[in-house]
């Protein structure tokens, strides 16, 4: 081989390193609002996110991941705290009345990364925020609905990319490695706000008479009338209808991926920077999100490494919560948590190994509020087989949030009751606001959630053993409502070194 043929091959090979990627030094995040597995590579064969599809054959995509929370503001803090919501105190939605912010204790992920790395890393969020206070989650960077019209910073997608752009390019000025943070506001609903707009603001920028438009957009419009129905939702034509337009605004959020992830490229970042895509919670219809039922927990989730030895095209079927966010992130960047609250652990390990799947496997649930007057808590642990749910404030109705309740779906069902007429659901309205204190479903085989096995005597002993772990995890992540709703839990005093739960004497009423 001749001097020149050695330096054609050893640029060849160069090339080829630098294609495949370099160690990790960035990490994106790019983060839904109530989308669930409306995608190609989780076999919806309607929904068309080509760039969502490349994503995931070029990464892990996991089977089996769930957010905690089923709440906007309350998920996006377990992202960004590692800590469930009874932990970090953002029980609900953080905007307007509701109110809620994170405790005064606690440090988010921006500004953990900006103090242990002594301001070496960079840190950006584009898009929907939708958390607080400000102190409390300070990025370097921030161009959020505090500071523009919520639709054009969160469904511009041609605005997402020019920020991010900007971003990228002070990242590249100052030569820090980054972590940022883009918050799509598709497809959440927008009907009851906007109904100019479409119920998911699918007609907002669409270029149609009136509408705007968004130049990097290109609409794509579904015929109503060929969609398949979800086995959880109502088969209607109504339904039919609000999925054509969810799904016009997905494919909307997945062009914007597409841009988000070119100019990732364009800017020299593709080979060094870690992906993930996933969502805050499920989609805004019955069953789903503010709910712990499967449709609201459910996540999509993909985590794609630019290192040539992580596993790339393939699935996982490990159980995870979108706690862990925060873990793999720190991990990512060799930070480490060292909080007794945090509920997360790192998925980095899953890019090398797929782990030995085990049936104590478990993922746990804390929802307490979405809006304020939507006071009905419930706590979870959802398992490879099972999953318990503990309604603390049972012998209420299940509350209903303003979009869903002005939602086509929801007024169908709503005036399908009151006239009695028949509706071709799985469950009844009824049934829907009322429920019992335990639920307990053995997924595997009732993935639909219909049969509640926690008054059955032949699964006594698992409802027993799931409690126990239920209680511990309350336990163990600080959850002051861990002796709710028939005791008092006692942690000053006297007992502040051994809380204990004092009884109500509900039992004796």
């Amino acid at each position: 081989m001749t001097m020149l043929q050695i330096v054609r091959v050893l640029v060849a090979s160069l090339i080829i390193a630098s294609a495949v990627g370099d160690e990790i030094k960035n990490v994106l995040l790019l983060l839904a609002d109530d989308a669930g597995l409306e995608m190609g590579a989780y076999l919806n064969k309607f929904s068309q996110t080509s760039n969502l599809d490349a994503l995931a054959r070029r990464g892990l995509l996991f089977n089996n991941a769930f957010t905690s929370v089923s709440s906007c503001s309350p998920s996006r803090a377990q992202l960004l705290t590692g800590q469930a919501s009874h932990s970090n105190g953002m029980y609900g939605l953080h905007h307007s009345v509701h109110n809620f912010n994170v405790l005064p204790s606690i440090q988010s992920l921006p500004n953990v990364l900006r103090e242990n790395s002594n301001g070496r890393i960079l840190s950006g969020i584009i898009g929907k925020k939708h958390v607080g206070t400000a102190d409390h989650f300070r990025f370097d960077f921030e161009e959020t609905e505090e500071r523009h019209p919520i639709n054009q910073i969160g469904r511009n997608i041609t605005n997402i990319k020019l920020y991010t752009r900007e971003f990228l390019r002070q990242a590249k000025a100052q030569a820090k490695p980054f972590f940022l943070m883009i918050g799509f506001h598709d497809p959440h609903r927008c009907g009851h706000i906007t109904p100019q707009y479409g119920e998911f603001c699918e007609r907002w920028g669409s270029g149609e008479e009136g509408m705007g438009t968004i130049p990097d957009w290109k609409p794509i419009y579904y015929d109503w009338r060929n969609l398949d129905i979800p086995a959880y939702l109502p088969v209607t034509d109504v339904v039919r209808k609000e999925l054509a337009a969810q799904y016009m605004t997905i494919s909307r959020l997945d062009q914007g991926v597409g841009l988000v992830l070119k100019e990732l490229e364009t800017l020299g970042f593709a080979n060094n920077t870690l992906v993930m895509y996933t969502s805050d919670n499920g989609p805004p219809f019955p069953a789903a999100r503010t709910n712990l039922y499967e449709r609201g927990i459910k996540s999509p989730f993909i985590l794609a490494s630019p290192n040539a030895e992580d596993r790339h095209h393939e699935t996982t079927g490990a159980m995870v919560s979108l706690l862990d966010v925060y873990a793999t992130i720190l991990d990512a960047f060799h930070l480490s948590t060292n909080n007794s609250a945090f509920s997360s652990k790192s998925l980095m390990p899953l890019l090398r190994k797929e782990p030995r799947p085990q049936d104590d496997d478990a993922v746990y649930g804390s929802h307490s509020y979405h809006e304020i007057t939507m006071d009905y808590p419930m706590r979870m642990i959802r398992t490879r087989q099972y999953k318990l749910i503990h309604n603390l404030n049972y012998w209420s109705y299940f509350p209903i949030d303003q979009d869903f309740y002005t939602s086509p779906t929801f007024q169908q069902i709503l005036n399908a009751t009151l006239h009695r007429d028949n509706l071709p659901w799985y469950r009844s309205l009824q049934s829907y606001y009322e429920r019992p204190e335990w639920e307990l479903y053995n997924i595997k085989s009732d993935s639909m959630e219909r049969h509640n096995l926690a008054e059955q005597p032949e699964y006594k002993n698992v409802l027993k053993v799931l409690k126990q772990r239920l209680h511990e995890w309350q336990a163990s992540t600080n959850d002051p409502w861990l002796c709710a709703p028939h005791a008092v839990l006692q942690a000053q005093g006297i007992y502040k070194e051994n809380p204990v739960c004092l009884t109500l004497g509900h039992e004796s009423l």
